[in-house]
């Protein structure tokens, strides 16, 4: 996924003030025959190894995370600057391992941990499954939408199918209607309808599509889909690069009457904290699904980040990301029971 958390300190770390669990250890690794197994068993002569880590891309520089800083130190002043007969004889060159400082581009922003499965995610309606689709068929549909005609936004370009999503109302004109959706999209329907953890998706017709292009760094601002333009389920499929998407429960409504006719969304500053707040990795080529809960108490909101914190991991944007998001039109009031955010119910 990326660089760890850890790096080789400026200093000697036997020498330094400086003293931790983790220790940097050079002239070993997978690029000179030797597993992060094997390591760990060398390691583990001298205390419990929560882990063994890749320093860097040589793949002759590992992190060995011990539970203790004493485990730590025994190893170094055991291992340090001497033949290792189990890993070949070879000179092994350690020292205390630091924390990786953060680039600029995630400094000043409030991370949240990442989940990497629904379960783990812990939002009523959540799903998430991988490998929706193979290479093959991600390649096909992204040649396919770029193929056709793109609409600019200020930071993204979209293109809308079976209806247009109009961004000022934050609805769709049912009235309006654009034709079917687009024939490249029928496997991506097929498979969802007959997906046997969802019971239910074989009874919806999906007649809307929204294909999203974000370039790196490019996000999106926290948001519930309205309840009164679109039903229970949305399907939102990752292509190309992967992102990050976090979720928030606010604490208060989030709808205000403008008038006794209408009213209008209230979208939440990045400043406030009265709400909980959870994250999930989407990687390329899976779908998730927002239904109950989560797609109607839940604003889903995308960073606008070019580097994400994935457990320990960073991952770097480089890429553009292109969502396929499948909508079911709503021809009628929503009866939700989350009625603090719904615009039918206000």
């Amino acid at each position: 996924m990326g660089s760890t958390k850890f790096m080789r300190p400026k200093g000697r770390g036997a020498e330094g003030d400086i003293h931790s669990s983790d220790l940097y250890v050079a002239n070993c690794g997978p690029a000179v025959g030797i597993s992060f197994e094997e390591i760990s068993m060398v390691f583990r002569a001298f205390g419990e190894v929560k882990g063994v880590y890749a320093a860097d891309e040589t793949g002759t520089r590992i992190i060995v995370s011990f539970s203790d800083e004493k485990s730590a130190q025994a190893a170094l002043n055991a291992l340090d600057g001497r033949p290792c007969d189990d890993v070949g004889g070879r000179f092994l060159h350690i020292q205390y391992a630091v924390p990786r400082p953060l680039p600029s581009s995630v400094l000043g922003h409030d991370s949240v941990d990442v989940s990497l499965t629904a379960s783990e995610l812990n939002i009523p309606g959540v799903y998430l499954f991988h490998d929706f689709i193979t290479p093959n068929e991600e390649e096909g549909l992204l040649a396919a939408v770029d193929a056709r005609s793109w609409k600019c936004l200020s930071k993204r370009r979209v293109q809308h199918y079976g209806f247009e999503f109009c961004y000022q109302t934050r609805n769709v004109d049912t009235k309006r209607h654009l034709g079917a959706l687009p024939s490249f999209v029928a496997p991506v329907l097929e498979r969802i309808s007959t997906c046997s953890e969802l019971d239910d998706a074989g009874n919806i017709k999906l007649d809307q599509l929204t294909v999203n292009e974000y370039p790196p760094g490019v996000g999106l601002s926290p948001h519930i889909d309205t309840h009164s333009a679109f039903g229970d389920m949305i399907f939102s499929l990752s292509l190309a690069g992967p992102c990050i998407m976090e979720f928030r429960r606010y604490h208060e409504g989030v709808w205000e009457p403008e008038s006794s006719s209408r009213v209008i969304y209230i979208e939440k500053q990045e400043n406030s904290t009265d709400f909980l707040r959870r994250a999930i990795f989407l990687p390329p080529r899976s779908i998730l699904l927002l239904s109950g809960e989560a797609r109607y108490a839940w604003h889903h909101y995308i960073p606008h980040h070019k580097v994400d914190i994935v457990k320990e991991s960073l991952i770097r944007r480089s890429s553009r990301r292109v969502s396929l998001t499948f909508r079911k039109v709503r021809r009628e009031p929503c009866c939700c029971e989350y009625a603090e955010y719904c615009d039918s119910q206000r």
